[in-house]
């Protein structure tokens, strides 16, 4: 019986190792998406993404049956609370990395997503009583140094990262206390503030200030498909929330910036000086550490198949 339940725990984790590698993936190409909406203010890319996010969020929900679930928890005080605290850590996290973006302040936000780790970490063993071993905490005071160093390069408190970091972290930590699947917490939570949404984009139309109806097609339609580009990392990370420890997930959250880095050195051409190639060997050196010293993630299904692959 404890071996079936551990092989069930090593497949869960397995799956979340996945979910999260996969969310933070496409959150690391999100700013190729982004720069061709560039000519839309950063108000109604916001609007934009929070209204056709829930359009498809409803449309999931429709095709898998899951309207029953949406009418439970919508009758539930407790859990309104808790997703109306997500929905408000979220949008706080979009328009403040939308801001930054569309005010030229992109070291910010690649500062922002490299501490919010850190911080879901320390939310985890603080709140939650997750226990890390020396090792981790050696990986976690090494990445540390990296942001250290990246923070001191900048020269000044990064109070935008600063309010990523944050905002992203509660964020995790209430998908984590959720007891809702990942789909109807995201119904709910686009559910909440698309009135909001909607008013902003009305209020732009009514005032002649939308840059919305002066779009070509082909752009339409991709401020449409913001809502697909939103909805479906959101959904694997909520899912890989529901896997892994929160100081695990953590931990995963390097791949997106990292992703972000490689992009603005290699394609966006954008300087990338000795401190940068230092703290980011830090972060990921870390990575490593901890990855390689839980027992669980080695002994997982995954790794032994990507051991296997490594001999080849």
């Amino acid at each position: 019986m404890n071996g079936f339940m551990r092989g069930l725990s090593e497949r869960s984790q397995s799956k979340g190792i996945l979910y999260a590698i996969l969310s933070y993936g496409i959150w690391g190409i999100l700013p190729l998406y982004w720069k061709v909406l560039k000519q839309i203010g950063a108000g109604e890319i916001l609007a934009s993404r929070i209204i056709w996010s829930f359009v498809v969020s409803l449309l999931i929900l429709f095709i898998i049956g899951g309207f029953k679930d949406l009418r439970k928890a919508l009758s539930n005080g407790k859990t309104i609370l808790t997703v109306s605290l997500g929905a408000l850590f979220i949008t706080v996290n979009w328009f403040t990395y939308i801001w930054a973006v569309n005010s030229n302040r992109v070291i910010e936000t690649s500062l922002g997503y490299y501490i919010n780790p850190l911080f879901t970490v320390l939310l985890g063993v603080i709140i939650l009583k997750e226990r890390i071993d020396r090792w981790q905490i050696a990986a976690l005071l090494l990445a540390l140094l990296g942001v250290i160093l990246i923070t001191v390069q900048y020269g000044e408190i990064p109070w935008v990262s600063l309010l990523l970091a944050i905002s992203f972290g509660l964020y995790g930590l209430v998908k984590k206390l959720s007891n809702l699947t990942s789909i109807v917490a995201l119904t709910m939570e686009t559910m909440i503030i698309t009135p909001l949404a909607l008013g902003y984009v009305v209020y732009n139309q009514v005032q002649g200030t939308s840059s919305l109806v002066s779009l070509p097609l082909s752009v339409l339609i991709l401020v449409v498909l913001t809502g697909v580009a939103t909805a479906i990392p959101l959904l694997l990370f909520a899912q890989a929330a529901k896997c892994l420890p929160l100081s695990t997930l953590g931990f995963f959250q390097y791949l997106a910036p990292s992703i972000a880095l490689l992009l603005g050195i290699f394609l966006f051409k954008e300087e990338f000086s000795k401190v940068d190639f230092i703290s980011f060997g830090l972060i990921w050196m870390a990575l490593g550490i901890y990855s390689f010293s839980r027992k669980e993630f080695l002994n997982s299904r995954f790794n032994k198949r990507l051991l296997r692959f490594s001999r080849v």
